[in-house]
């Protein structure tokens, strides 16, 4: 009998056990509002490594496999992407700056968007970025995918 009573408290300890250790692995994502401030905020801080003129803050954002893409052709790649972009981070001063005014997560937390303005040093609008990021196993996120384009006169037609 007190094999039995052994058992069955073993068995109902390893199952809460195995039970919890699930939920933990699973893990719910934070909430996608959260989720999309924190990316709008990683963003921010990428767009400020440009400001500061910090090459290696900005490359500290890429993924190793991240697709830049640059008038008609592709940057593939952390190192390729962050040589391409060293000349941007020559000189004194910024030749452009960007902000994000859109950021949008995956219900799964592990992909996000991020979109705004991009402008030239004396404040003219002249493009508009898009960011896909990947959310790490740590919560950071790296940037995959990036794509700017020229700046337009998007009226409605009639």
């Amino acid at each position: 009998m007190r094999d039995d009573q052994s058992t069955t408290l073993i068995a109902a300890l390893l199952t809460a056990t195995l039970g919890l250790a699930g939920a933990a692995v699973a893990g719910e994502a934070p909430p996608t509002d959260d989720l999309a401030a924190d990316l709008r905020a990683t963003e921010g801080a990428f767009a400020q490594t440009m400001a500061d003129r910090d090459h290696a803050a900005f490359t500290s954002f890429l993924a190793e496999e991240t697709v830049f893409f640059g008038g008609q052709r592709e940057i593939r790649g952390k190192a390729a992407v962050a040589a391409a972009w060293k000349p941007f981070f020559d000189g004194p001063s910024a030749p452009f700056s960007w902000r994000p005014d859109t950021a949008a997560v995956l219900d799964s937390g592990t992909l996000g968007l991020t979109s705004g303005p991009v402008f030239a040093p004396d404040g003219t609008r002249i493009g508009t970025f898009n960011s896909v990021w990947r959310r790490g196993p740590g919560g950071n996120w790296r940037i995959v995918f990036d794509r700017g384009c020229p700046d337009c006169d998007c009226s409605p037609t009639e």
